[in-house]
């Protein structure tokens, strides 16, 4: 994905929707006419058959929506929010693409316009404050007693603003027996952010191919590897945490990191999106969030796209946290050769599995 495509993209996946949003004036909720709705429609579905990935999906789709607006489907989403959550929903169901979203968004800066290097430069200045008042998407980093590290990361920005951030979280977990990485509230964002974190997991000179991305409107193949300049490095294991709300680039890392090999996933499949994309302008101020790409892992060739990141521990994302450390403390202890080294994490185990011990808690959102 070309760096012209990220503030969008960055900022839906690691703050929100809503947060994206900020960065513009508010939009008070107005009514809206027939004429104004067919109109929209008419323009989604020039956007939806010029832009979005599969183009026979976005025909079929675009004839859908416009069949739906001639049979007077949406005369009750007469005001812009209304509207704007029904062509959301029909979108979603009849394209069976959770990446699509519609908003009412007067003066949103859309990612596609700037082409130069000045006017990316003036877009991730004007993005940084927003990802740095939310941690670079890194929402917690903690050690846990049995020299266990837990990092809970809910976004990915694009590198030139969260790599720093990624640096220094895996400075602050390397010397750790273990790590678990929570993307239970991952939504996604920038490819670039993924390959850069993940970087960090593989021994110096152990150079991967971790996923490209197929471009439809401008016919190309964009390949992530792995960064050699990124460290520190941690080599040792990895259990990520995963929910039905991990989304987009937050399921990229895990099926990164399980076809890699590198990891263990425990919690629920994953929210099923591989189709990254750009908000596009769709006419009477509202924009169309339309995936223009799709993701083609190297070794499967293929995607998680509507069947999701499967875990090897299939349990509910509420209880993946505490089976993850419990199962890094068992082959702890078995593996330890200290009696005083395995007593103490007999005694941290035991604390853990009567609940004693307060671990970090899980609130999805849905």
């Amino acid at each position: 994905m070309h760096l012209r495509h990220v503030l969008a993209l960055s900022l839906l996946a690691l703050v929100g929707s809503s947060a994206a949003l900020a960065q513009t004036s508010p939009s008070p909720d107005r009514s809206i006419n027939a004429a104004e709705q067919t109109a929209v429609i008419a323009t989604l579905s020039e956007q939806l058959k010029s832009h979005y990935v599969f183009p026979d999906v976005a025909a079929r789709t675009a004839a859908a929506l416009s069949s739906k607006a001639a049979h007077g489907d949406y005369r009750n989403a007469n005001t812009t929010t209304a509207f704007a959550e029904a062509l959301s929903k029909d979108l979603k169901s009849i394209g069976k693409d959770g990446h699509f979203r519609v908003k009412f968004a007067p003066g949103f800066p859309l990612s596609s316009q700037p082409k130069d290097k000045a006017a990316i430069a003036r877009q991730l200045a004007e993005l940084r404050p927003a990802m740095a008042s939310e941690s670079y998407g890194i929402s917690r980093v903690q050690m846990l007693p049995g020299n266990v590290s837990y990092i809970d990361l809910r976004g990915f920005g694009p590198v030139e603003i969260v790599g720093a951030a990624f640096d220094s979280a895996v400075s602050l977990v390397a010397g750790t027996s273990a790590l678990i990485l929570d993307l239970r509230q991952n939504g996604g964002g920038e490819p670039d952010g993924v390959a850069y974190l993940l970087s960090h997991f593989f021994a110096e000179g152990d150079v991967r191919h971790l996923n490209d991305i197929y471009n439809r409107p401008d016919d190309s193949t964009h390949q992530y590897w792995t960064v050699p300049s990124a460290m520190p490095r941690f080599t040792g294991p990895i259990y990520v945490l995963t929910s039905h709300e991990t989304f987009s680039g937050g399921e990229e890392c895990a099926y990164d990191l399980k076809t890699q090999k590198r990891a263990t996933l425990v919690g629920e499949t994953t929210g099923g999106g591989a189709n990254p994309g750009d908000y596009l302008s769709i006419g009477h101020s509202f924009i169309a969030f339309v995936p223009t790409s799709r993701a083609i892992n190297p070794i499967t060739k293929t995607n998680w796209e509507h069947v999701g990141v499967k875990p090897d521990v299939a349990v509910p994302a509420s209880s993946a946290m505490k089976v993850a450390y419990v199962t890094i403390l068992n082959d702890l202890t078995k593996k330890s050769k200290n009696p005083d080294e395995q007593a103490g994490l007999k005694d941290i185990l035991a604390r853990v599995e009567s609940d004693k011990f307060q671990l970090p808690a899980y609130y999805p959102r849905h």
